[in-house]
């Protein structure tokens, strides 16, 4: 509870200094400005810089006014809403539903990429009007913390963001990282939020088994910061590769390569140690995951005639702009599957069933299409070796229990393949 008072305060702080500078917002008069940025500096007072919105005024029975009550912002994290991954695929599906729905919409961009700067969006959204907050990505914990408690009227939806996130912000400096030691409850205003996150590790074993299935005999992996969600998708993708291998019988011919960027960002000194795996250790594919990390695997891959891996939404229309046919495939969590159920529900008036959850989401279906972690069907490169019937039959086994995936983060995987962690470029 002191950490929260502490975080209230501090907040307050900002949020008095914005209005003491002259910052007000009035985005949401902007009905015929659409699909433009506000940001921390300004968003208010510039008339070509206003976020855009819907006007989202109905008339008719009791649930269209409930829907007109409705005014939803979405803010984005280090990314903007054109990154091919969580930014994008949540402004999307949040403005399209609240297109689809006659709701106002508006999306921010914070200044600066710092927990400080995201919480001044928070502040800007609630004085714009917003009353519905999407928030995409464990960054957004520290907003989560400060915020939610001094805007209890406000829906916030923090979308991969787990009890660990929340607990490393709201303990700080003595948090020994082990959430079970915590009630984390006593670290947010939960009353007001929904989170989730999402089983990286199944869509991660799916794309490793399909690219050893498919032929793919060596395997690179490259994450963008080690932080548990990337750490997820590699650990699931070298046991899919490994159990591919095994069923198989080439255990002894299959092996992958495992870094870490240390940032979410593809650079030179990234697209030269990708050159190295492409080009001289004869690295055929990469599962890039982590933001725009991809740019680097795919601008080597394009050298030495390699194959990528997308991360998060189906990747394939952007790295494919490097050369047609580059992605193998995508491992994707269900954004947008998560953004019109929630959004859908409070329309219905069941926030209610989602106040103070932390879910982790996974598989509900033995239909891959209905999972919040999957393949893209359309645009995966299925072949002889892994077929689009193959891959319903996988996950029809992993949801049965018949194929079991450890998210066990400790420690790299027990694989009979041969795997070198190279520990982190920067």
């Amino acid at each position: 509870m002191k950490k929260r008072i502490f975080a209230m305060l501090l907040a307050g702080m900002m949020a008095f200094s914005m209005v003491a500078c002259g910052s007000g917002n009035d985005a949401n008069n902007a009905g015929d400005k659409k699909d433009e940025t506000a940001t921390s500096d300004d968003a208010a007072g510039a008339d070509d810089e206003s976020a855009g919105t819907d006007d989202g005024s109905t008339e008719g029975d009791g649930s269209d006014a409930a829907v007109s009550d409705m005014n939803i912002a979405m803010i984005t994290d280090s990314g903007d809403i054109t990154d091919q991954s969580f930014n994008q695929t949540t402004y999307e599906t949040g403005k399209a539903w609240a297109e689809a729905n006659n709701v106002p919409f508006t999306y921010y961009k914070p200044d600066s990429d710092s927990d400080e700067s995201r919480s001044a969006s928070v502040d800007q959204a609630v004085a714009g009007g917003a009353n519905v907050l999407l928030l995409p990505g464990y960054m957004f914990a520290a907003a989560v913390v400060s915020q939610a408690e001094m805007y209890p009227d406000v829906k916030f939806i923090a979308l991969d963001v787990g009890a660990g996130d929340l607990l490393e912000k709201g303990v700080g400096e003595g948090y020994d990282y082990n959430p079970d030691n915590y009630d984390v409850k006593e670290y947010y205003h939960s009353d007001n939020v929904y989170c989730c996150t999402y089983q990286e590790e199944l869509s991660g074993y799916m794309a490793g088994y399909a690219a050893v299935k498919l032929g793919y005999k060596h395997l690179g992996f490259l994450g963008g910061m080690s932080v548990p969600a990337v750490t997820r998708f590699g650990y699931g993708y070298l046991q899919g590769a490994d159990a591919a291998a095994k069923e198989l019988g080439i255990e002894g011919e299959v092996e992958a390569e495992y870094v870490c960027g240390g940032q979410f960002y593809g650079d030179a000194d990234i697209t030269a140690a990708m050159d190295t795996w492409y080009g001289t250790k004869g690295v055929e594919v990469v599962f890039a995951c982590g933001g725009g990390i991809f740019t680097s695997a795919a601008e080597a891959a394009v050298k030495a005639d390699g194959k990528v891996i997308g991360v998060d939404s189906d990747q394939a229309p952007i790295i494919d702009q490097n050369k047609e046919g580059l992605t193998v495939t995508s491992a994707m969590k269900g954004l947008a599957t998560t953004v019109n159920t929630v959004l859908g529900d409070i329309k219905e008036g069941k926030w209610n069933d989602y106040v103070g959850k932390i879910d982790n989401l996974g598989l509900v279906s033995e239909n891959p299409e209905e999972n919040f972690v999957q393949l893209p069907i359309a645009s995966t490169q299925w072949g002889e070796g892994f077929t689009e019937d193959d891959y319903r039959t996988l996950v029809k086994a992993m949801f049965n229990g018949e194929v079991t995936v450890s998210n066990d983060i400790t420690a790299l995987p027990e694989t009979s393949i041969k795997v070198t962690d190279y520990g982190s470029i920067k």
